[in-house]
């Protein structure tokens, strides 16, 4: 976009710049209170419909409209929507960027529409490709089927709510799209717990609890876009030189930000061929690295995707860098204890959160197998989320492409040769899960070689003394964790009390142990300042 397209002056002026460190730990706290709810969501799931049959089904029906969610509007969408309006806000008026809120919402309006219907009317369709393995049987064939009928429109709700989140955002008000999905798990559990007996079957309930968190989070987005003045108004014009640039910048980043998730697909697609249970067991293990993903990945990606996108149309270069450091900081301060703890607790966790109800202590040991394998590649994870927003923000969509597809076909490639291995021991979906983590290394890996070598990121200088000072920190919390579980090790014979308030111990020995070594080789809060 030129600058002759814009008026030439900003009559509202941006948020005054708040502390990197500071939002993100709003972002990540508000992210935190959903996190920890959904955790309590999936204890009350695994009680209620427990692992295999009914649970398999909505496991599968939830995230058909989560992968387009987050394929296209938290990904492809906001990463291309938000870098157009951070330059209209630096460069253009008020009105100007209203115009361009208002265009937007209508041309993505009446896509999302458009998918929502084929999706609904297609339900069959969507369901024989994302759970093939279940076409034999036509009980739990049927029941996936309405599923996928009923959450199909939630595209739609959080799609729209995702856009909204997107514009407040960048005008630097992170809490209300950060609290807005405790929503979708306070329905959830409500359902489970209060309207499950009302229907043929308690997945049914979940089903329409969705739809009606879905219109619940897009209204409760709506007055504070108002209090910015930029509730929309939609308007159809696809000529509109901001639309036409985000379409532009969208087509390319559908694949580049969406890699994981296309990964984490083909694994729930072929987990319904592994046998009953399978899809469960991933759902269950991944749900538990989404936690730390979630809450500090997402929030320090969602906080400098506006910082960068404001720095590159200032042409700041190397203030960008900079801030891409303190980002890569902070994954590397929380993703490794994260990992470690994840890989040594995955028993101790799932025994505690889950072994009640209709889970058994066989899905209890399968699943943890799965959390360690997905744990491995929590690293690269959490890294993929802050390196691709350092292509996004210089609006740079056909890097991240070439490399997602490359991940993609490394993932592929490794399927057959560590999974079917493993099938033959019952452990196929390990396979996946490992194989996923993997692909997820190559796609950091390249996105970081990318980024070092077009020089738009220089690391900081005290790395090598950075790596020494966290390996001792995590060398400590995994010496205290072991110490714990060599004494600790009934898990599946204690009461729930129990397994909570041991679990309990253990994890803040850990806490301790890695803080206390943090402070005495030299680690400061301070250390993570940063401004934009």
């Amino acid at each position: 976009m030129s600058d002759s397209e814009l008026p030439p002056s900003l009559t509202v002026k941006p948020a005054k710049p708040k502390s990197l460190l500071r939002s993100s730990l709003l972002t990540g706290s508000m992210t935190m209170a959903s996190r920890v709810l959904g955790l309590v969501r999936d204890i009350v799931l695994a009680s209620v419909l427990g692992a295999g049959g009914a649970m398999d089904a909505f496991a599968i029906a939830q995230k058909i409209p989560n992968f387009f969610r987050r394929l296209f509007a938290e990904g492809a969408f906001s990463q291309a929507f938000i870098p157009v309006l951070s330059e209209y806000r630096e460069k253009g008026t008020q009105a100007a960027v209203k115009e361009l809120v208002d265009k937007v919402a209508g041309c993505l309006g009446s896509i999302l529409l458009l998918i929502t219907v084929i999706g609904v009317a297609g339900a069959v369709g969507f369901a024989y490709i994302f759970g093939y393995g279940y076409a034999d049987e036509p009980e739990k064939f049927s029941l996936l089927t309405d599923l996928v009928r009923i959450t199909f429109p939630y595209l739609m709700l959080i799609s729209l709510t995702g856009f909204a989140g997107a514009i407040l955002n960048s005008y630097d008000r992170f809490a209300i799209p950060a609290i807005t999905p405790v929503f979708l798990n306070v329905f959830m559990i409500a359902a489970a717990l209060l309207a499950a007996d009302f229907f043929p079957n308690p997945a049914y309930a979940l089903a329409w609890s969705i739809i009606a968190a879905g219109v619940f989070s897009l209204l409760f987005q709506l007055p504070f876009l108002r209090q910015i003045h930029l509730l929309p108004s939609p308007g159809l014009d696809w000529s509109h030189p901001g639309v036409k640039r985000i379409l532009m910048l969208m087509t390319p980043a559908l694949f580049g930000v969406s890699v994981s998730q296309l990964n984490l697909l083909l694994d729930s697609t072929i987990a319904t061929m592994l046998g009953d249970g399978a899809v469960s067991w991933l759902f269950y293990s991944d749900r538990l690295v989404e936690l730390p993903l979630g809450v500090f990945g997402v929030a320090i990606a969602t906080v400098i995707m506006p910082g960068l996108s404001r720095l590159s149309a200032t042409q700041s270069g190397e203030k960008f860098s900079h801030m891409l450091d303190w980002a890569i900081r902070f994954v590397v301060l929380i993703a490794l204890p994260a990992t470690l703890a994840l890989i040594i607790l995955a028993e101790p966790i799932l025994y505690t959160l889950f072994y009640h109800g209709e889970m058994t202590s066989n899905d209890i040991l399968m699943s943890s197998y799965s959390l360690k394998a997905y744990a491995l590649g929590l690293f690269a994870f959490m890294l993929i989320k802050v390196l691709v927003p350092g292509y996004f923000a210089r609006q740079d969509m056909k890097a991240p492409v070439r490399i997602g597809i490359i991940a993609i076909i490394a993932n592929i490639l490794m399927k057959p040769l560590v999974v079917i291995p493993l099938v033959t021991w019952g452990l196929g979906h390990v396979g996946l899960a490992f194989t996923t983590a993997m692909a997820a290394y190559v796609n950091a890996w390249l996105l970081y070689r990318g980024l070092r070598k077009t020089q738009v990121y220089n690391p900081a200088s005290n790395w090598p003394r950075l790596w020494l000072r966290y390996g001792a920190a995590n060398l400590a919390l995994v010496a205290a964790l072991l110490g714990f579980l060599a004494f600790w090790n009934l898990w599946s014979e204690w009461s729930v009390m129990e397994r909570i308030l041991r679990l309990a111990v253990v994890c803040i020995a850990g806490l301790v142990a890695y803080l206390v070594m943090l402070f005495l080789v030299g680690v400061r809060l301070r250390d993570f300042k940063a401004h934009h």
